[in-house]
């Protein structure tokens, strides 16, 4: 979508107004919903090849006969005024391309202009837009400390457990992996070798 705005068409000899209209550049042909007319308190009536529209005040609007595809054209002129333009949402050049390219910082963005490295890349401006995706994927992660801030008061209170493997090559005794265990209050430290992870000691 390009823009939004309303249209006056004159049909028939009368003129109408069709508001909140879309601007898609590459749409063909104009549609006219009819789903929106009912919901703009306009009443349809289509039977025997034909297409009528009331409103609830003026009556009979529009009346069109089905054509051989099965659609109900509508010939009407569009008046256009020279000052009035449709309106058209604005957007960060700049961020989009970013967002274009798994958002590649605006430096990669310049070299890949400047040294002409993909056509029919604009000349982008500094962006004013803060994008929230680059600013929480690429934000430093706090260290991982060097002491812990917590020590257990005594034995068995916390145990520190980890798995190792599958290690190359197998023991004798058919053992892949080793399964450690640590307390943490007297370091001492059990080791036991395990052919799978899923096997019960």
């Amino acid at each position: 979508m390009h823009g939004r705005g309303n249209v006056r068409l004159y049909w028939n000899g009368f003129h109408y107004v069709i508001i909140e209209v879309f601007y898609i550049l590459d749409l063909k042909n104009n549609l006219l919903s009819m789903g929106q007319l009912q919901e703009k308190g306009l009443a349809i009536l289509i039977y025997a090849g034909m297409c009528k529209i009331y409103h609830p005040d003026k009556g009979l609007i529009i009346q069109t006969n089905m054509t051989t595809n099965r659609m109900f054209i509508l010939l009407a002129n569009v008046q256009v005024k020279k000052d009035v333009y449709f309106h058209t949402s604005s957007q960060d050049l700049s961020h989009l391309w970013q967002c274009r390219y798994d958002h590649l910082s605006h430096k990669g963005l310049k070299t890949l202009q400047t040294k002409n490295m993909v056509c029919g890349l604009p000349h982008l401006p500094t962006s004013t837009v803060v994008c929230t995706d680059c600013f929480i994927g690429k934000q430093h992660q706090d260290p991982i400390p060097k002491k812990s801030t917590w020590r257990a008061t005594y034995k068995l209170q916390l145990i520190h457990a980890d798995i190792c493997g599958p290690v190359t090559p197998t023991s004798n005794s058919k053992k892949r992996y080793s399964l450690c265990f640590i307390d943490n209050f007297s370091r001492k430290a059990w080791v036991y070798f395990l052919v799978d992870p899923s096997q019960k000691f």
